[in-house]
């Protein structure tokens, strides 16, 4: 529950502090390419972020590595499980490092959008704050499921030496 629960907070944490930020855009004095551009940044985030990115991959991994945590506790994984559960570590070579380049990635576009003027931050922020709660409403969805279902077919891709 920590591991889900840390993520999910992060989640509305970030969702808190760019949605003023969006919000301000409404302020501004908007043509109709920053409309246009809004439309396909909320649509384009909404899809790529939220639903391919959350809901189809990270939300049920997320999901499926606190499950697994649940069931096969270990003192580290278990005091930051919302980094195990993100993918930091214990997990495959290849999950930590799409792990750890997204991470990077992720970084290096938050320190550019930093620098735009309004109202170009808050219509990327926009999509941001549409898909991030895209993904916790997915991760809120694929948290309750594994609660209740039996059975969970989605992996929590550990390692062959973490698997009993």
């Amino acid at each position: 529950m920590w591991g889900v629960a840390g993520f999910a907070l992060l989640l509305v944490y970030t969702i808190l502090r760019l949605g003023p930020i969006a919000l301000e855009t409404f302020g501004h004095q908007l043509r109709w390419y920053h409309w246009l551009a809004l439309l396909l940044n909320v649509s384009l985030m909404a899809y790529s972020e939220g639903y391919r990115g959350f809901q189809k991959s990270f939300s049920p991994r997320v999901v499926a590595r606190a499950r697994y945590l649940q069931q096969h506790p270990r003192l580290l994984a278990v005091l930051f499980a919302p980094l195990y559960c993100m993918g930091y570590f214990q997990t495959t070579r290849r999950r930590q490092r799409a792990t750890f380049g997204l991470t990077i990635g992720i970084i290096v576009l938050v320190v550019l959008i930093r620098s735009l003027d309004q109202p170009w931050r808050g219509i990327i922020d926009a999509g941001v704050v549409v898909g991030l709660s895209w993904g916790l409403i997915s991760l809120l969805f694929f948290s309750v499921q594994a609660v209740t279902a039996a059975e969970f077919d989605y992996s929590p891709e550990v390692p062959e030496e973490h698997v009993s």
